[in-house]
């Protein structure tokens, strides 16, 4: 018996020197090799900065699902964070800096209006009802147009300025040549940040409370839990990585109309969680990289990506139900 204690631990110990070897490689891939060695490939930082943008998005609705919710409307939350960074750079000249965090702020304001309502709801009608969302925003954008300018979007949207202290710079103006880099490294060190937010969040107190709601709510809230507060906590945290997320993709192409954020980009967003995993908070973000990445290749073949895309994610929905971080783990197990 002690022996086997012993190899468990052995194992344990091994499997967590491999998780943290891995994360050392993915970190210096990410922040090192390829702005170092393709900061000249301004395609290639583009699919990397668009797929770092849809991996905060997709972390807000991977937490809605960490309470037992499935969350399909989160294009609503980008598209509000996004029109309102629009708005007060192009209409008030405020600054994207100070625009980014009141963008979050906006839309979590709106999630958390919309989650004492909406999460009375339970299964598919929660569902559905939040399937909606993307379309009503979408009507509210173009109808008004006083300050959206309807049909015609927002464009010009200018670029992030510098953010001085008297004469040092802390952050340089984003309106060079080296936009794509400058802009690479603010989407990564932001998802980076979201990251270790929702796993600070998922590992403490509260992540636990969230584990017990996914997997009854009647018995959580039988030992005293208010569990109408913490969904709507999470519910407003997925707002405010909605809203963070908009606002970086607006500045990033510089435009923004109604259509900008369809029903389909919600889907994709609950897609991105499934493909990564559900029960791994790295899930949403691989998923993000991997269907993104995929879908550029097959942008040669414009007439059947679409067909192509389908029939790749139901064979992986299939196959790997419990997205892809699980097969090691699977494997492991077996073992």
């Amino acid at each position: 018996m002690s022996s086997n204690k012993f190899l468990n631990k052995d194992r344990l110990l091994k499997l967590k020197d491999n998780k943290l070897i891995i994360i050392i490689i993915i970190v210096a891939i990410y922040f090192v090799t390829i702005p170092l060695f393709f900061r000249n490939s301004s395609y290639l930082l583009s699919v990397i900065i668009y797929s770092s943008i849809l991996s905060c998005a997709s972390l807000g609705v991977w937490l809605t699902f960490s309470i037992g919710r499935i969350n399909i409307g989160q294009a609503a939350f980008v598209g509000i964070g996004g029109y309102t960074t629009a708005i007060l750079m192009t209409k008030f000249d405020i600054s994207f800096w100070i625009s980014f965090p009141l963008s979050g702020i906006i839309a979590a304001f709106f999630s958390l209006l919309l989650g004492f309502v909406l999460l009375r709801l339970k299964g598919i009608y929660f569902s559905m009802i939040t399937l909606t969302l993307t379309n009503l925003t979408n009507l509210v954008f173009l109808n008004a147009g006083f300050i959206t300018r309807g049909a015609n979007g927002i464009m010009n949207i200018p670029r992030p300025g510098a953010v001085n202290i008297g004469n040092f710079t802390i952050i340089p103006s984003f309106r060079t040549d080296n936009y794509y880099i400058l802009f690479y490294y603010l989407v990564s060190i932001i998802l980076l940040i979201c990251f270790i937010s929702i796993w600070l969040l998922y590992n403490s107190r509260i992540g636990w409370i969230f584990r017990a709601l996914r997997q009854s709510e009647t018995l959580t809230q039988s030992i005293g839990i208010n569990i109408i507060k913490y969904r709507i906590m999470a519910y407003t945290i997925c707002g405010f990585l909605g809203g963070i997320s908009g606002s970086l993709f607006v500045v990033y192409i510089q435009n923004i109309f109604p259509e900008s954020f369809k029903v389909a980009d919600s889907i994709n967003y609950m897609l991105y969680c499934f493909l990564g995993g559900l029960d791994y908070i790295f899930g949403p973000i691989l998923g993000s990289f991997l269907l993104t990445i995929f879908f550029e290749m097959l942008r040669g073949i414009q007439k059947y990506q679409q067909l192509f895309y389908s029939i790749i994610l139901i064979c992986i929905m299939l196959w790997i139900p419990n997205g892809i971080l699980s097969i090691k783990l699977s494997k492991n197990k077996e073992k």
